[in-house]
């Protein structure tokens, strides 16, 4: 079922989105999911184990990678209108859908998945402050989950409001932390916590890496609300950067001052409790207050920007099933739908998180949305380079600080970590991300999204032709480009077969037609014909290019294709055709032949081709007839390229030479078992001791064989009438009959 896939497929039907600015719609919600629970449960435990030192270096590589994905994010929206869905939006618009398909999911999975995180860490923060709340945790936990969902029901505008009061308190906590880390702060506790100490063979770097990256993600958050801007190019920019940088000062403090002012033991122990112990003044409570705010606000932040993920993926119709999710509210937009999706995901976390302790169910999940940002991260930045490195004139961002090469580090720096932490887990998300993307690209849709894949592969091609073009041609390299001269492909499908057949899927097919009359009268019947010639290559899944040429005659026509067809350096090196019937068209015909033949170009006839239409059998033969090392070699390279098409993979190869005297047949025996050997070719071999001439033998010995190949050499109007009444009788003796004029450029023994 086919269905149309647009960059506004979701504008008729989406209400107008909120309007917010810089500070309230980006800056409030990155900045207040970055500084989350790890900063207050598990920061401490990371500087503790890691060292003062490392932890500045898991620090810097998480920066580094936020870094990358903010400028390939900036370079993005600032070249593009931007819409909803953020990061989703982004990554389609630039890969297609089917890569923005599955890190679309990816993504509304990590930040569904980020919303327990947070209140995991909340109700721990909880039990350690009141060690009564321990045994109701998980009440705890569902409670304050249906108090953000019935938040985030009231609308954005209400969720952001209320992030205002929540960010004044985390402020209050962080300066409090600071500030009494401050006080405690000694330079020889900070060089003995310096150096790693890991306590367990179960601790490492990349372990401590991936419970601590989750603490720098929270860029997305205000990526997500790109619907909801009333600028979004402009504060996507100006949001992210000062979230990042504000963020980055903060934890560079926090691990400097942390590492200064407490033992390791009790960093690893009890990394909560420092924080509390140091307070100054008795403010412990305002520190609790903080976490308290921080574990919401983030998970606020999720419940946000996971449903209007969701809604953007579901609006752009590429993924069965989600329809529903597509549906916004009348005011705002907001996704309602999306919403309660969230909402299923973060309770069903919570109850399978129930049945362990605290902090390793905490650590675990860390883990689990850590891969998720990974995967999301790297294909920003994939996408960023892309659009750059492609060289699309239409990639003009207006942020200048951008340059491809930051792109394609922060995206291998993904990759590379994420096999780092947890090479198993890495597949398992990338056979996801495959799966996901194996699916879309199987539904039948056409895509005006413009992304960014086509000018990729264009600037691919193009290097590559300027490279291939200043390499000397080798017959070692050889491959066959074939012009297959069809006609109509309707009429002559059997021809388009065997061209297909011949590039053995290694060469390059064009199938062409040529239509006569003036160009200002054809061109309808131009589109029509290319449209007709690539229905038959799709219905008979064959890999080859069209092409459709208006001369005024036949013949004038197939001179201009054999001539001008080319991409550069790639030039057919061979054409096929089919055999006249008319006699009045061997004259013209046998020209056209002598023709193509002095351009350089090798020739396939083919004749009667009942081969095209017999199903396979594993007792078909081709017979190769070895008259001449230049026509043998083609034949015999062609011969095997034929065997690569599953319906010639158990056909049996015969190459066949006819000698005059027992003597001479030892010879030539001698001479194609060497020509075999060299030549790398799988075939029996024969040699037949005859004075008959050798189209009766021909008829004779491969009357049963599916398909005959048999060299000749163009000839002059005085034989044509000969050739043609000869070969037309062999063709009527034999299954298939295909003749074979080499130039001599293949060389079967490069």
């Amino acid at each position: 079922m086919g269905f149309s896939v647009n960059q506004t497929s979701s504008e008729p039907t989406a209400a107008a989105g909120n309007q917010f600015g810089t500070f309230g719609g980006v800056f409030t919600p990155s900045i207040l999911t970055i500084f989350g629970v790890i900063m207050f449960l598990r920061a401490g435990y990371v500087v503790g184990e890691a060292g003062v030192g490392h932890a500045l270096i898991i620090l810097a590589v998480a920066e580094l990678i936020v870094i990358s994905t903010a400028v390939s994010m900036a370079a993005i929206a600032t070249n593009t209108p931007v819409r909803g869905g953020g990061a989703y939006f982004l990554i389609s618009r630039a890969l297609g859908p089917q890569f923005g398909g599955a890190i679309g999911t990816a993504l509304f999975l990590a930040q569904a998945l980020s919303v327990p995180f947070y209140l995991l860490g909340f109700t721990q923060a909880l039990a350690r402050s009141v060690p009564a709340a321990q045994p109701y945790s998980l009440h705890i936990c569902l409670a304050v989950t249906v108090v953000l969902f019935a938040v985030n029901c009231l609308g954005a505008d209400w969720a952001i409001r209320t992030q205002y009061f929540v960010m004044t308190l985390l402020a209050l906590a962080i300066a409090t932390m600071l500030v009494g880390a401050a006080v405690h702060f000694s330079p020889q506790t900070l060089a003995d916590n310096w150096e790693p100490a890991y306590t367990t063979r179960d601790v490492s770097f990349w372990i401590l890496f991936a419970v601590y990256f989750p603490a720098v993600t929270g860029i997305l958050a205000g990526i997500n609300m790109s619907g909801d801007l009333r600028d979004p190019a402009r504060s996507l920019v100006r949001g992210t950067f000062a979230a990042i940088a504000v963020g980055a000062a903060v934890y560079l403090a926090e691990i400097l001052l942390c590492g200064g002012s407490q033992a390791r033991a009790e960093l690893i122990a009890r990394p909560f409790e420092t924080l509390l112990a140091n307070a100054p003044l008795r403010t412990g409570a305002v520190v609790v207050a903080g976490v308290f705010a921080a574990a919401l606000s983030s998970a606020m932040g999720s419940f946000l920007g996971a449903p209007r993920v969701l809604q953007a993926v579901a609006r752009d119709r590429i993924i069965p099933g989600l329809g529903p999710f597509a549906r916004g509210t009348r005011r705002g937009d907001e996704p309602r739908e999306a919403l309660w999706l969230t909402f299923a995901l973060s309770l069903a976390v919570a109850f399978a998180a129930a049945g362990e302790s605290s902090l390793d169910a905490f650590d675990k999940v860390a883990s689990l949305v850590t891969m998720l940002f990974l995967a999301t991260y790297g294909m920003i930045n994939l996408a960023a380079f892309v659009e750059s490195f492609g060289a699309n004139p239409s990639f003009r961002p207006r942020y200048r600080f951008y340059h491809w090469t930051l792109s394609l580090a922060g995206a291998l720096a993904s990759a590379v970590i994420m096999f780092l932490i947890d090479a198993p887990t890495a597949l398992l998300a990338l056979a996801l991300l495959g799966g996901l993307h194996l699916l879309i690209s199987r539904r039948v849709y056409q895509v005006t999204f413009g992304d960014a894949r086509r000018g990729f592969i264009y600037a691919l091609i193009r290097r590559n032709l300027r490279s291939l073009q200043a390499l000397a041609a080798h017959p070692k390299n050889w491959r066959p480009t074939l012009l297959v001269l069809s006609g109509n492909p309707a009429m002559r499908a059997e021809l388009v077969r065997f061209g297909a057949w011949l590039g053995g899927g290694r060469g390059i097919v064009t199938v062409a037609d040529v239509l006569i009359g003036r160009l200002d009268g054809q061109l309808g019947r131009r589109e029509e014909a290319l449209d007709a010639i690539q229905a038959t290559l799709d219905e008979q899944h064959i890999e080859a290019f069209p092409e459709v040429l208006v001369t005024s005659s036949l013949d004038e026509g197939i001179r201009s294709l054999v001539q001008a067809h080319s991409l550069g350096p790639v030039k057919p090196n061979t054409v096929l055709l089919g055999w006249p019937r008319a006699a009045e068209r061997v004259a013209p015909y046998m020209q056209h032949l002598r023709d193509i033949f002095r351009l350089g170009k090798n020739l396939v006839c083919v004749l009667d081709h009942e081969a095209a239409a017999r199903p396979p059998s594993a007792a078909d033969r081709i017979d190769v007839w070895w008259e001449s090392r230049e026509n043998g070699a083609l034949m015999l390279i062609f011969a095997h390229l034929m065997t690569a098409n599953w319906e010639w993979r158990r056909t049996t190869l015969r190459l066949l030479r006819v000698a005059p005297s027992p003597e001479a047949a030892s010879d030539a025996r001698t001479e194609m078992k060497s020509i075999i050997t060299a030549g790398r070719i799988e075939c029996e071999t024969s040699v037949l001791v005859t004075s008959e001439p050798l189209d009766q033998v021909i008829a004779h010995t491969s009357r049963e064989s599916r398909l005959v190949m048999l060299g000749f050499s163009p000839v002059p109007d005085a034989a044509a009438a000969a050739l043609w009444q000869r070969a037309g009788a062999l063709a009527d003796q034999v299954h298939a009959l295909l003749l074979i004029a080499s130039t001599g450029e293949a060389d079967l023994l490069a």
